[in-house]
C-alpha cells in the first residue's frame, strides 16, 4: 500500500510539474502581440479537443472492458474466385480451421437478380449452409452498394443515373426478396444496410440522397423488427453521425496502411491511434445511445496504381502487409476496445496458403484468432 501511496504521488508531482511548465509557456506568450494570443487560444483549443477525445476513448474503452471479443470476417466468393479459389473451399477453411464464428456476407443485386424478377440465392444458400454447420453467425449486407469494387452492384437492366423513381422500386423489391428470404435463418445475426452509403470519393455509384437510406432503413426494419440493422461511416472522419437515419449500431472501417495514388506516390501509414476508434465509438454511444462494431479492419495490401493483388509480387504485396504487420493490425483492432470486428481481406490469407505457398499470414490468423 505505502509503496503504490508513493508511486502514486510522485506520478502526481510530475504532472503537476508538468502543467505548471505549460502554464508559464502560455503566460509567456500571452503577454506578448496578439499574434502570439491568437497562438495560444488555437494550442488551447487543439489541447481542450484532443484531450476531451482521449476521455471519452478511455471511458469507452473501460465501458466495454468486460464484453467478450468477436473477432469475425467478410467473406464475398467473387473476390476468392478473382484470386483463382474454390470459394466453397475457402469458406469452409475459414469455418473450418480458422474456425470463424461471423462472417458478414454481401447480397449482390447483379448477382441475384441478373433479370427483373428472377432470383437465384443458390450461392448466398450454401454460405449460409456453411455457417449454420460451423455453428457461425451472419451479418448480410443488403441494398445497392455493398463490400468491394465497384460497390454499387447494379445489374445491367438499371440505370441509377436515372431519376430515383425510375428505379428504386425495382432495388425495394429486390431487397425485400432478400429479407424474406433469410430473416428466419438461425444464422442471421443483423444487416449492414448500404456499405458506407455516403462516401462520394470511392466507388462507381450516383445516387447518394440521404432521403433513400432512410427509407431503405425504416424498411428494412418493418420487414424484420427482429435483427439488428446497422449503417456503416466511412474510415477516418471525425465527429458522429448527427442525422437521420438511427441505426441499431454504427459500423467503421479502419484502414491502416494504403498507397496514396493521388499526391505522394507512395504507402503512407494512417497516424491515428486506436484510442482514436474508440473516442469515435464513445461519443456515438454518448450521443445517440448506439454500439459501434468495425466492419473492416484492413487485414490485406494496399496494392499500388490499383493493381490487382495476383499481378503484383509477394515483394512489393509485403510492402504494405506482411505477416508481422497483420498481427499488428490484430493488436491495434483489439486497442480500440470495440468488441465486434470483421477482418477485412481473409481470402487474400488463404490465397497465400494455396496459391504462394505462404502460409504465414494464416497461421498468425489461426494463431489470434485462438487467443482472442
Amino acid at each position: 500500500m505505502t509503496k503504490n501511496l508513493k508511486t502514486y504521488r510522485t506520478k502526481a508531482r510530475t504532472v503537476a510539474h508538468f502543467l505548471r511548465r505549460i502554464g508559464q509557456w502560455y503566460l509567456r506568450y500571452w503577454r506578448k502581440n496578439w499574434w502570439h494570443k491568437i497562438v495560444v487560444i488555437l494550442a488551447s483549443l487543439i489541447v481542450l479537443c484532443v484531450g476531451t477525445m482521449y476521455g471519452i476513448a478511455r471511458w469507452y474503452i473501460w465501458s466495454e472492458s468486460s464484453k467478450p471479443l468477436q473477432l469475425g470476417t467478410t467473406f464475398i466468393p467473387n473476390y476468392a474466385q478473382q484470386f483463382g479459389l474454390d470459394p466453397k473451399d475457402t469458406m469452409n477453411a475459414l469455418a473450418n480451421d480458422l474456425d470463424i464464428k461471423h462472417f458478414r456476407l454481401v447480397s449482390y443485386w447483379n448477382d441475384i437478380e441478373k433479370s427483373p424478377g428472377k432470383y437465384d440465392f443458390s450461392q448466398l444458400d450454401w454460405q449460409f449452409n456453411i455457417a449454420e454447420k460451423a455453428g457461425a453467425k451472419v451479418t448480410l449486407s443488403i441494398g445497392l452498394r455493398q463490400p468491394r469494387w465497384p460497390e454499387c452492384h447494379k445489374p445491367s437492366w438499371i440505370d441509377t443515373r436515372q431519376p430515383e423513381s425510375q428505379w428504386y422500386p425495382q432495388l425495394q423489391n429486390f431487397m425485400g426478396a432478400v429479407i424474406q428470404r433469410y430473416k428466419n435463418s438461425p444464422v442471421l445475426d443483423s444487416y449492414q444496410v448500404e456499405n458506407e452509403y455516403l462516401l462520394k470519393v470511392f466507388g462507381e455509384c450516383n445516387n447518394f440522397e440521404r432521403s433513400r437510406l432512410v427509407k431503405e432503413f425504416n424498411f428494412v426494419k418493418k420487414m424484420d423488427p427482429k435483427h439488428t440493422v446497422i449503417i456503416a461511416r466511412s474510415n477516418n472522419a471525425l465527429g458522429t453521425p448527427l442525422y437521420s437515419p438511427t441505426p441499431d449500431e454504427f459500423g467503421v472501417s479502419v484502414y491502416k496502411r494504403v498507397w496514396d495514388a493521388a499526391v505522394t506516390h507512395r504507402y503512407v501509414e494512417y497516424p491515428f491511434p486506436a484510442w482514436f476508434y474508440a473516442s469515435l465509438a464513445g461519443t456515438e454511444k454518448i450521443i445517440k445511445g448506439r454500439e459501434t462494431v468495425i466492419h473492416e479492419l484492413q487485414a490485406e495490401p494496399w496494392p499500388p496504381h490499383g493493381k490487382n493483388l495476383v499481378d503484383v509480387p509477394t515483394t512489393e504485396l509485403n510492402k504494405s502487409l506482411d505477416a508481422r504487420r497483420l498481427q499488428d493490425r490484430f493488436t491495434y483492432g483489439r486497442a480500440t476496445g470495440i468488441k465486434k470486428i470483421d477482418l477485412w481481406g481473409a481470402e487474400y490469407w488463404y490465397y497465400m496458403k494455396i496459391k504462394r505457398d505462404d502460409p504465414s499470414f494464416w497461421n498468425i490468423a489461426k494463431q489470434e484468432l485462438q487467443t482472442k
